[in-house]
């Protein structure tokens, strides 16, 4: 995928091979892939928590911190990403497929 003229790669299952290239635009992009046309600040403080998270530990979050975090339930969090956190809120956050779901 290009994204303002830099070319991003993904693996077989859409997540991006070098999360050190992701920033809001790429986000963005890949939030449309997801079905997502305005990401709200809803979804940036999902993606955000989820980045920092993953900064920090190396891992995607356990969906249950990531809700209380965040002051949303698991079904809100469904709401916001369809494909779930592990495949969207994970994919748009620019991380490596989890090991596991968040």
């Amino acid at each position: 995928m290009e994204i303002n003229a830099q070319e991003i790669e993904f693996d077989n299952d859409g997540f991006m091979v070098d999360p050190a290239l992701w920033n809001d635009d790429v986000a963005k992009a890949i939030a449309r892939d997801e079905g997502i046309e305005d990401v709200t600040d809803e979804h940036w403080a999902v993606v955000n928590f989820i980045r920092e998270y993953w900064k920090e530990h190396d891992l995607a979050p356990p969906v249950r911190l990531l809700c209380k975090e965040n002051g949303v339930s698991v079904r809100q969090v469904y709401k916001l990403f369809t494909s779930g956190p592990a495949r969207g809120a994970c994919r748009i956050a620019g991380l490596p497929k989890p090991d596991g779901c968040v």
